[in-house]
């Protein structure tokens, strides 16, 4: 992690985000070490298939779904001077615009040097209001992607009696459904990035991250992060909703709600499911 410089050490407010930031780091190498055998594997492009680079300011940001990933990739644009402000990027340009570089983009060269001299940052989210943030964004709203190829599959393999309609458009899966297409081993469709676990998205204990961001300290967070790598002083982090930006954003009041359509037994194997990330970033049991 940079160091804070001498003016930012006299300041209990960055020092204490400081402090912050190493217990977060201490968590997740407990958690690796204990959890995770300590042979080295070898970093392949699938390991960095989802770290985005900034070259400018020297920046790995693994993009996690959900937790604030497209205004992330606004603020690495602007840093690279692809735009000059983050209100001015839409939502498809950042997904769809191919402007900034994955790393497994690189040769192996480009990648390990890019991995031992960057600053490599993640924020992640609370898992299970990731998870219904997710379905709240892919299945409650008209979607020509989820709804034919997870809708459809989710539909015809755990609900009794579908209508011709529903199966012909895969759309109003219920939570309940999605619940049991994320926990059946044999899902009729694979995973997905938006309800993956981080740990498989991101690789933390095979890269060593060196600032983990939340989202629920997301503001504060994000600024830290800026400050620390020398970003423009007049560049702060969008707080904006860009899709569905009339809804109420997933909270854990909102999350809880749908967490009681499920059985004890769903919430209970959905915990054991993303154990890993609840440990590894302090989460505490729902």
């Amino acid at each position: 992690l940079p160091t804070l410089s001498s003016l930012a050490r006299n300041d209990s407010k960055w020092r204490s985000l400081y402090q912050i930031q190493q217990e977060r780091k201490r968590v997740m190498r407990e958690t690796c070490s204990k959890y995770k055998s300590n042979t080295r594997r070898i970093i392949t492009p699938y390991h960095v298939s989802r770290i985005f680079v900034e070259d400018k300011y020297r920046v790995l940001y693994c993009e996690v779904p959900k937790a604030g990933c497209s205004n992330w990739k606004r603020v690495l644009m602007v840093l690279n001077g692809l735009a000059s402000s983050t209100r001015d990027i839409q939502h498809n340009t950042v997904h769809y615009g191919n402007y900034l570089k994955r790393l497994d983009g690189f040769d192996h060269k480009g990648i390990y040097h890019r991995l031992n001299t960057y600053t490599k940052m993640l924020f992640i989210r609370e898992p299970f209001e990731k998870l219904v943030s997710a379905f709240r964004d892919k299945f409650e709203h008209p979607n020509n992607y989820y709804h034919p190829v997870f809708g459809k599959a989710i539909i015809s393999r755990y609900r009794l009696n579908a209508t011709k309609e529903a199966l012909r458009t895969g759309s109003g899966v219920s939570f309940k459904e999605f619940i049991q297409y994320l926990l059946d081993v044999h899902r009729p469709v694979g995973m997905d990035i938006h309800w993956d676990h981080v740990n498989r998205l991101c690789s933390p204990c095979l890269i060593d991250y060196d600032f983990v961001g939340k989202f629920e300290s997301m503001e504060e967070d994000a600024n830290f992060f800026l400050h620390l790598i020398g970003a423009p002083q007049n560049l702060t982090f969008p707080t904006f909703k860009d899709r569905h930006s009339e809804e109420e954003r997933t909270t854990r009041r909102i999350t809880q709600q749908y967490f009681a359509q499920l059985s004890p037994s769903q919430r209970q194997r959905s915990y054991d499911f993303y154990y890993m990330d609840y440990l590894m970033f302090n989460y505490s049991k729902p």
